[in-house]
């Protein structure tokens, strides 16, 4: 185990990214993309007339109406009237782009009610999404079952880990806040870690690997991403470490209420596991089947904090989080979300190297992450200027992705 390091990271902070440049991935997300995560809420669910004209007004309220507090009681009301005094009669593209999408999940969460004693209660409106993600890439967790079966019969191997570690990655190409599962066109979510494996532009998958292999067994907490095929790939990486021995625990951790459409929370493991176990093909069931003797043996643990649907940066969580995350032998972010949280949303110049920033970090980390927005680190000059020319979108269009480790209190 590692002490816990410093609890910001030793450079100077840069600003956060804000939403109020037209153009920019973060303006379009704001004005444009979450009105319209709103209005297919509206689609996918059989609201009450009630709930249908609270979301209406929230889908009219955003960008430019004034942000305001919360309103119902909920376990988080108190820390969210902290988050928004900053930004209170402010329109929505003035306060940090984090700040922004994560209040508007959590006022879409008022408006449908979810801590309420009426109908929205407790629902998730996202359900219908998080369904089809599983249902629409049945072949690709069927793939990803079979391959784990014969990693696992073959015990612990570090290529195996290696190859499981790319299709963790490669998992969260899959986003429903962007690529809704129903919806045809031109989107990454169908996963293919065979032609993407050269899109990785930090790999540093040999050292990960190499820790995992010195540390057996190792304790390992996951930052949980996505509902759907990530989440899939999530548990096919922790069923390989448990059932090969190069894990003792695993713990997942996930959100405590629904939020950014796919976010997985503990009931969407257990979905997720229930459709696994219920596969007609052999490995896939059996996937299933030792995930839920995980479950039941306590060595895959979920745990759901409030800290990971606040707008903080993971260098302002919690003691108490940082505690439980302190005792980890490999803590391993997934997602774009994560690991905006890991670098604060800030304007890191992209060559900054990773290691740079995270020395803060209460264990060593690993970052699993599909870029998805205009942020970045770790990201060579001349990788930087090809990509310009040769893929614009790269920042955001999810098909290229880093993995990327650090220690904490290491310097570069």
């Amino acid at each position: 185990m590692f002490p816990s390091s410093s609890a910001q990271p030793d450079l100077p902070v840069p600003t956060p990214i804000r939403s109020d440049v037209p153009g920019t991935w973060a303006y379009d997300t704001v004005a444009s993309r979450l009105p319209n995560t709103a209005r297919r809420t509206l689609i996918e669910n059989d609201f009450p007339p009630e709930i249908v004209a609270a979301v209406t007004a929230l889908v009219h309220a955003v960008p430019q109406e004034p942000i305001r507090s919360l309103q119902q009681e909920a376990p988080d009301a108190a820390a969210w009237a902290v988050y928004t005094v900053p930004h209170l009669g402010q329109n929505w593209l003035a306060p940090p782009w984090f700040f922004a999408e994560t209040y508007f999940y959590r006022r879409l969460l008022e408006a449908t009610g979810y801590f309420g004693p009426g109908p929205g209660h407790h629902l998730d409106p996202f359900v219908y999404q998080k369904q089809q993600g599983l249902l629409t890439t049945l072949d690709t967790t069927k793939q990803i079952a079979h391959l784990l079966s014969e990693s696992i019969a073959r015990g612990w191997q570090e290529q195996d880990c290696a190859n499981l570690l790319a299709i963790d990655l490669w998992g969260n190409r899959a986003d429903l806040s962007l690529w809704p599962a129903d919806e045809t066109g031109d989107h990454p979510q169908a996963m293919d870690w065979n032609t993407a494996a050269g899109h990785t532009l930090a790999d540093d998958t040999a050292v990960a690997v190499r820790h995992l292999s010195e540390r057996r067994p190792a304790r390992l907490d996951f930052l949980i991403d996505n509902a759907g095929v990530e989440l899939v790939a999530d548990l096919a990486l922790a069923d390989y470490l448990l059932a090969a021995g190069a894990a003792r625990t695993v713990v997942f951790h996930l959100k405590p209420h629904p939020t950014f459409v796919s976010d997985a929370m503990s009931s969407d493991v257990s979905a997720t596991v229930t459709f696994l176990a219920g596969q007609r093909d052999a490995a896939t069931a059996e996937f299933g089947q030792r995930l839920q003797d995980y479950l039941t043996a306590g060595r895959l643990q979920l745990l759901a904090d409030s800290f990971w649907v606040s707008p903080l940066a993971f260098w302002e969580a919690p003691p108490a989080l940082r505690a439980i995350l302190g005792r980890s032998d490999l803590i391993i972010s997934k997602g774009d979300a994560n690991y905006r949280r890991l670098l604060g949303d800030r304007q890191w110049p992209y060559t900054t190297p990773f290691t740079a920033i995270m020395t803060y970090t209460p264990a060593p980390l690993l970052a699993l992450r599909a870029l998805k927005s205009e942020l970045a680190a770790g990201i060579t000059g001349d990788q930087i200027e090809r990509l310009n020319v040769e893929d614009p979108t790269w920042l955001v269009n999810g098909r290229w992705g880093v993995i990327q480790f650090a220690v904490p209190g290491a310097q570069t």
